[in-house]
């Protein structure tokens, strides 16, 4: 029986999209079902998406009474195995995390630990990436707990930064990286191959491809996505 998924994501989707689409082209061979897609924002677009693919959506509340329903309800109502954040931007609540230990994953725009932690997300990271002067910054998808960014590193991947990157050209390399390494940590967590046994200490070494930076290109995408299937053993 495939598990069950929840995505949660604060924004437009699009990592959420990755992952059904992913999911499509697996078919029967795919570890689980996106069967709830969950968002702290009426208007994001990650809902939309949701409608069009007819997956269940629901805003999460943060105030009793009001018409939403808290998170840990809402996992419940769907029977939710697997947890996949997608740029959502709030802590899990600690009851959740403990209920959902190996079960919850991330994924984030930096090799964490560097630029990580609370407020880092989105454009702030590719800027403090960008004025830190590294050449080069990643992706990493990680299990979660109950710290920002700090859970157990699943995968990582090198994305180069260049000199004339500014945070919109590096956010637009390193999101096309996020949409090959996320769907398939997803799906190989959903499937059992990937688990807290099987990575690393909090920020330690998990499935880690540590070759040299290189620049991603469209015709590469196919090859990339070869090298961290073969990575995650998919």
């Amino acid at each position: 029986m495939r598990a069950r998924i929840a995505v949660l994501a604060s924004g437009g989707g699009s990592n959420l999209q990755a992952i059904i689409d992913h999911f499509i082209t697996l078919g029967e061979r795919r570890g689980g079902d996106v069967v709830l897609v969950a968002s702290d924002r009426a208007s994001a677009g990650a809902l939309e998406r949701a409608r069009r693919h007819d997956i269940a959506r629901a805003v999460i509340s943060e105030t009793p009474g009001d018409d939403a329903a808290p998170l840990d309800v809402l996992i419940a109502d769907h029977e939710i195995d697997v947890i996949a954040l997608a740029g959502y931007l709030r802590l899990i609540p600690a009851p959740v995390v403990d209920a959902f230990e190996g079960r919850i994953v991330n994924v984030h725009p930096s090799l964490l630990p560097a630029f990580g932690g609370p407020g880092m997300y989105g454009q702030r990271v590719h800027r403090a990436v960008i004025a830190a002067g590294v050449r080069v910054t990643g992706v990493t998808a990680h299990f979660v707990d109950d710290e920002y960014d700090r859970g157990r590193i699943i995968m990582q991947w090198p994305v180069p930064v260049f000199a004339s990157d500014d945070a919109g050209t590096l956010a637009a390399r390193v999101l096309r990286v996020e949409h090959l390494v996320y769907p398939r940590v997803v799906d190989a967590v959903a499937a059992g191959r990937t688990t807290l046994e099987t990575c690393g200490e909090a920020i330690g070494p998990g499935i880690v491809d540590v070759r040299p930076s290189f620049t991603l290109l469209p015709h590469e995408d196919s090859r990339l996505a070869e090298n961290i299937a073969l990575a995650l053993g998919c």
